[in-house]
């Protein structure tokens, strides 16, 4: 019968999370729970020749700093590992196996390194460690290439190869396929691991998976507490425990874990969150690397299904996992060039627009408080009406300015009703049209401020829009201005939390913009605004 063998590498895996800042005391909880768990393999950390020694850190520059946290601890009877990156750190800093507290490394690699990093995995193992050969993203390599790099693997002969699914890409048939390539082909006595990500939701699934497989090789198969780890987090390894215990004749301390669940990593959970999220399942979706993902979601100018159809045009498919910046930047100029027409729009909303004044309606409480005189204004004047991310009872928007995806979802029922269905809608790439399209769509990411404080304030956008295209008078209602008051808009669904410091600011800031914007273009505020008046007040923001 095949031997199971069960790794923890919270205190690595994990340390994506907090940058490897566990503190030494909760290191040391963590590391004692696991052993006080009959963990099989406990990894302490990565070895990386890049940082300095820290004893708050489980990332070391070499043995000796491993040593010197983790050498006075008892393992009871968990073999102790440590991680290299391939690269990262250099032989000479690994004293041999007979002066290190470590019994083994693992050595992580992508595939176009498999001949370098298996000869490192040699010299480690000549200095007496057990040695693992991790594959980094298995799922990029074709059937000829893990044939190739099992014929190093058996030359070698580590401790054991395991599949990393770095980008959670797996299911249970792809895992079974690339398992039973190594099954058949791994020489005996060398294991075979997984070490499973979660974008899929599969993370606990397919290390059931890998479990049920019935192989010739002895196994280990990888776990974190409460799923800690890279991305969307790893399998659990409190859930594998208990299917070990149930199913395979284990003897895991489930309560040891739960109380070091309790005891440390809860608190870096509430801190920073793993787990599923849209993020991850896009990547993992588009089988791509997420650092595409953030460059593009830096420009703050897409929607979330316009990211995903961004990711999904990436060619070819090693560009897709091996992140390439200019490749990125290629596709995403490609991408906006392709889909936005902004220069029809822009002559569609001036056809609309026509020679009218153009009133500016927002939020603000006072809209409601000086709604006669606004209403004058609209019945002498007869202006276009543009609201801002919501549609005022107190007087008819001719079109409304969409910026924010949770305003355009909580206004799409109302925009059906009678008195707005021929309400025009000027959108902001990052907002999806539902049942239709939008009137008027336009590149968000031009529109940004440079100040962080007010980078999305969608009254300035609309302004800086207006004065881009052309046009050189608006007038402005209902821009109160921001508030630590709690009741600021108009609107209460609406209401923001300020504290008095953050309001007074922010009206300055505001303040400052709009003067800025004066020097090109007439701007006249019917109702109050702290962005206008001389004394500063408090009102209402969007």
């Amino acid at each position: 019968m095949k031997k199971i063998q069960l790794l923890d590498c919270t205190l690595r895996d994990g340390g994506y999370v907090n940058d490897w800042r566990f503190g030494y005391t909760n290191t040391v909880s963590i590391f004692e729970r696991l052993a006080d768990a009959n963990v099989d393999i406990i990894e302490v950390g990565f070895l990386d020749d890049r940082r300095p020694y820290d004893i708050d850190r489980t990332i070391f520059p070499d043995t000796k700093s491993a040593d010197m946290i983790f050498g006075r601890l008892d393992r009871k009877n968990a073999m102790v590992v440590g991680m290299i990156d391939f690269g990262t750190c250099a032989i000479e800093n690994l004293a041999p196996c007979e002066d290190s507290y470590l019994d083994g490394i693992r050595v992580i690699f992508k595939k176009g390194k498999m001949h370098p990093a298996m000869e490192f995995c040699r010299q480690v193992k000549e200095l007496g460690y057990k040695v693992f050969s991790q594959l980094v993203s298995v799922t990029s390599y074709t059937d000829e290439e893990l044939l190739e790099l099992i014929s190093l693997v058996n030359d070698v002969k580590p401790h054991a190869v395991s599949m990393v699914d770095t980008y959670g890409l797996m299911d249970d048939e792809k895992l079974l396929h690339l398992y039973k390539i190594l099954d058949d082909n791994v020489l005996p006595g060398i294991g075979i691991g997984f070490h499973a990500h979660n974008n899929f939701q599969l993370g606990y699934s397919n290390a059931l998976t890998f479990l049920k497989y019935e192989g010739k090789h002895d196994i280990v198969v990888d776990g974190t507490l409460y799923g800690m780890g890279k991305s969307a987090g790893n399998a659990p390894i409190e859930l594998i425990a208990m299917t070990l215990n149930e199913r395979y004749g284990g003897s895991y301390v489930i309560d040891s874990m739960l109380e070091a669940i309790n005891e440390s990593v809860m608190e870096f959970y509430r801190k920073t969150p793993w787990g599923y999220k849209t993020f991850f399942y896009l990547c993992a979706k588009n089988k791509c690397h997420p650092n595409y993902l953030t460059d593009f979601e830096k420009e703050e100018n897409l929607s979330v299904s316009m990211i995903d159809e961004l990711l999904s045009t990436i060619e070819p498919e090693d560009k897709k996992l091996l992140y390439d910046k200019e490749v990125g930047r290629k596709y995403y100029g490609e991408f906006v060039e392709s889909h936005i027409d902004e220069g029809k729009a822009v002559n569609d909303f001036l056809d609309f627009a026509g020679d009218r004044k153009i009133l500016l309606v927002g939020p603000g409480k006072n809209i409601g408080l000086q709604a006669k005189k606004v209403q004058k204004f609209v019945a002498e004047e007869n202006p276009v009406i543009i609201s801002v991310n919501y549609l005022p009872k107190e007087v008819t928007s001719d079109c409304v300015f969409i910026t924010n995806p949770k305003r355009y979802h909580d206004m799409t029922l109302p925009l059906r009703e009678d008195r707005h269905k021929d309400v025009k809608k000027l959108a902001t790439t990052n907002v999806t049209a539902r049942n239709g399209k939008f009137d008027f769509v336009i590149n968000r990411s031009p529109l940004l401020e440079k100040d962080e404080k007010i980078i999305d304030n969608s009254f300035l956008m609309l302004v800086k829009f207006l004065n881009r295209i052309g046009i050189k008078s608006i007038y402005c209602a209902g821009f109160d201005g921001y508030s630590d008051r709690e009741n600021n808009y108009n609107n209460p669904e609406m209401e923001y939390d300020f504290v008095k410091r953050e309001a007074v600011s922010l009206n300055s800031h505001m303040k400052a913009s709009i003067a800025e914007y004066r020097k090109q273009m007439d701007i006249k505020f019917i109702t109050y605004s702290a962005y206008d008046a001389e004394e500063d007040i408090h009102g209402a923001a969007i």
